[in-house]
């Protein structure tokens, strides 16, 4: 089956993410297994966040795959006796699967950790936070403060000369 829903509040992280409310696609195939129902597919989507480098916006395009199972509600029962985090047991609800908890699983993980508007961006001048990619050439002259003596004697023997 294929649908285009909404995107969940939530679908990223705190440098990127799927905006709540923009469209993701969802290309699922259900399957009856013994267990229950194996969902598999494929998620698209659009992340939009800020490079971490120069705060610029980043703009990456999301497609994952998909795989979980759902089981009947008594064969969640034996694998949590068994041991297993309730967190990873996804149960049917009725005829129904809640694939939001399995979407976010598998889109969270997909998005870069530190997300570059390129790979060689520059980032931003330490001194003033100018964005380095705009202006190639820049720079500050800085002295070194062990020298500043020097410079005073530097400056005091240009006003002697004129």
């Amino acid at each position: 089956m294929q649908r285009t829903v909404t995107a969940p509040a939530d679908l990223g992280t705190d440098v990127i993410g799927v905006p709540p409310g923009t469209d993701v696609e969802l290309d699922l195939r259900l399957e009856a297994v013994m267990e229950g129902v194996l969902v598999t597919g494929t998620i698209r989507g659009r992340a939009v966040g800020e490079c971490v480098r120069c705060l610029g916006e980043v703009v990456d395009d999301v497609d994952v795959s998909l795989t979980e199972l759902y089981v009947y509600p008594e064969r969640a029962a034996v694998a949590l006796q068994d041991g297993d985090d309730e967190e990873d047991v996804r149960e049917l609800e009725g005829d129904l699967v809640d694939i939001e908890p399995a979407l976010r699983d598998a889109v969270v993980p997909a998005l870069p950790f530190r997300p570059l508007c390129r790979p060689d961006c520059p980032g931003l001048c330490p001194e003033c936070g100018a964005r380095l990619a705009d202006e190639p050439d820049h720079g500050h002259e800085t002295l070194d403060p062990r020298w500043s003596a020097l410079g005073g004697l530097l400056s005091n023997d240009e006003t002697k000369e004129s």
